[in-house]
């Protein structure tokens, strides 16, 4: 083979290998966020769309941890501090938000749970995290949750002591929630 047809394919290369790490750049967001929701990792927890099927005698309570970033002039609290359920019991929490400013506010909430090696389990069937809120100057609003722990946590030897878990929230301001993210 000549010089310059090996010059030619590696060139070819090299733009193959260019666009290929582009679109693993901008693929690694969406792959990273499927990796978290399936396994858990980093405290992601998971939606469902199902109900749990049954319930076991396996107890675990969940403490509620709220957060607001700095500069976000609300008061952010849940109803319980902490809830304890059966696994594969649906429970219910109300969270309450007031804006103390004079200032309209589009806020997000995140979220995470830890222990991370339980998060796994941890399955919400509605939450507000997420979605954009807008908040009028002194206005009071409840959002709900409703949550339940999958029963295979009790087959999971790393998670089946675990006795409490904390859902840590927080809420942003959308537009800097906007900015951190990408």
């Amino acid at each position: 083979m000549s010089a310059e047809v090996k010059k030619n394919i590696s060139a070819k290369y090299l733009v193959l290998i260019f666009f290929l790490m582009l679109g693993l750049s901008y693929a690694s967001v969406p792959l990273y966020e499927l990796f978290c929701r399936v396994t858990g990792f980093g405290g992601t927890t998971k939606f469902s769309k199902e109900q749990p099927t049954k319930i076991i005698d396996h107890v675990v309570s969940t403490r509620f941890d709220t957060n607001v970033a700095k500069g976000l002039y609300i008061d952010f609290r849940p109803e319980k501090n902490v809830v304890s359920i059966k696994a594969g019991q649906i429970s219910k929490v109300k969270f309450y938000v007031k804006n103390l400013g004079n200032n309209e506010l589009k806020i997000v909430s995140t979220f995470n749970a830890t222990p991370d090696n339980v998060a796994k389990y941890f399955n919400k069937i509605s939450c507000f995290c997420f979605e954009q809120q807008i908040l009028k100057p002194k206005e009071i609003k409840e959002f709900e949750m409703a949550y339940f722990i999958d029963p295979k946590i009790a087959d999971d030897s790393s998670a089946k002591e675990v006795k409490d878990i904390t859902l840590s929230y927080t809420f942003f301001e959308s537009e800097a929630f906007k900015k951190n993210k990408s």
